[in-house]
C-alpha cells in the first residue's frame, strides 16, 4: 500500500481516536481494562505516546525523547485536547509525499514507511477500541479502515504474540463484521460489553 491508500485511513482513525479521548472522564482513569495489568490511565498513556507523538517522530525520522516515554499525559486535565492537537500535527507530518519514501529506523530494525503507518493505524484503532470499551463508548471505523486493520493483525499477529502484544485469537463467525474479526484475531473478544456502568 502507498500514501494514497493509507493516508485517508490514518486521518479517519486519528479523528475517531480524538473523539473517543474526549469521552474519557477523569473519574474513569483508574478503572480496569481487559488489557492485563493496565488500567485506563496506563492504556491511554500508551495510546497517546505511540499514536500521536510516535507517529510524528517517525515522520520526522526522530527518536522519541525519554521525557515523552516517561510522561503521564493524563496528569494534564486537558490531555484529551492536547492529544487531539498532537494527532493533527502527526497526521499533517505525513501529508508530505516525501515522508513515505524509504524506511524508518526503529532502533533494532528498519521498516518501509507505508508499512509502519499501517501498524500505527492498527494501534490507533485497536487501542482506541480498548479505551472505548473500558469507558462506555464505541470505536467506529469504515469498512476500508477495518479491512486494513484486519490485514495488519493477520500479517503481523505472530510477531505481536511473540512479544505478548496479542493474546491467542478469539473464535468468531466468518460472518462477523470485519473490525470484529480484526479484534478477535488480536486476542480481543469483540463481544466484550462496554463499562457503561462502573463495577
Amino acid at each position: 500500500m502507498n500514501k494514497d491508500d493509507l493516508y485517508p485511513y490514518l486521518t479517519e482513525c486519528a479523528a475517531e481516536a480524538a473523539r473517543v479521548a474526549r469521552g474519557v472522564a477523569t473519574a474513569r482513569l483508574d478503572d480496569p481494562t481487559h488489557c492485563p495489568d493496565w488500567d485506563v490511565r496506563a492504556l491511554v498513556n500508551h495510546w497517546v505516546l505511540y499514536t500521536s507523538h510516535g507517529l510524528e517522530h517517525r515522520a520526522l525520522r526522530k527518536k522519541l525523547p525519554e521525557e515523552l516515554t516517561a510522561r503521564d499525559f493524563t496528569a494534564d486535565p486537558g490531555w484529551a485536547e492536547a492529544y487531539a492537537a498532537q494527532l493533527e500535527r502527526a497526521v499533517a507530518a505525513w501529508a508530505d509525499p516525501a515522508v513515505w519514501e524509504g524506511e524508518v529506523d526503529l532502533g533494532m530494525a528498519a521498516m518501509p514507511a507505508p508499512e509502519l503507518v499501517s501498524l500505527i493505524v492498527k494501534e490507533t484503532a485497536v487501542h482506541g477500541w480498548d479505551v472505548a470499551v473500558a469507558t462506555g463508548q464505541e470505536f467506529r471505523v469504515s469498512q476500508g479502515a477495518a479491512r486494513l486493520v484486519f490485514d495488519v493483525v493477520v500479517t503481523h499477529g505472530d510477531l505481536y504474540r511473540r512479544y505478548d502484544g496479542f493474546a491467542d485469537p478469539v473464535p468468531v463467525p466468518d460472518s462477523a463484521p470485519v473490525f470484529e474479526r480484526a479484534l478477535a484475531a488480536s486476542g480481543r473478544d469483540p463481544r466484550t460489553p462496554s463499562r457503561a456502568v462502573r463495577d
